[in-house]
């Protein structure tokens, strides 16, 4: 497993959580975009936050304020905490890698998921 996600959970509108992604050591995470993304039931995935090789970081308009992106070199782990969550955040949780090498052939590209982890969040 390359990338692991943790921190799964039920709590009530209003509380918070904080996700963890810990990579694997073939993946030094400093070296990657990670992004956390989402799916609720029915719906596409989309994307919630992420944070780039150079610590820039990009949310979503419905989670600006409330989740927070943050890396840990020494812990090769992306976090995401999410605070005064809402029923609308409910949905399975994904982390994402990616880092693409431009090489004298072309590019290598590369791209890791983590397994998911369910948020639910009820009013």
């Amino acid at each position: 497993v390359q990338l692991q996600a943790s921190g799964r959970g039920l709590v009530q509108a209003g509380g918070f959580l904080r996700l963890a992604c810990v990579a694997s050591r073939s993946i030094f995470i400093s070296a990657y975009a990670t992004g956390w993304y989402r799916q609720a039931p029915g719906k596409e995935r989309e994307l919630v936050a992420y944070i780039g090789t150079s610590g820039r970081t990009t949310y979503a308009d419905s989670v600006k304020g409330r989740f927070t992106i943050s890396r840990n070199n020494a812990k090769n782990t992306v976090y995401l905490q999410m605070n005064n969550l809402k029923p609308e955040d409910t949905a399975v949780y994904y982390c994402n890698a990616r880092r693409s090498d431009q090489m004298a052939w072309g590019t290598l590209a590369y791209d890791y998921w983590g397994q998911g982890t369910l948020v639910t969040v009820s009013s």
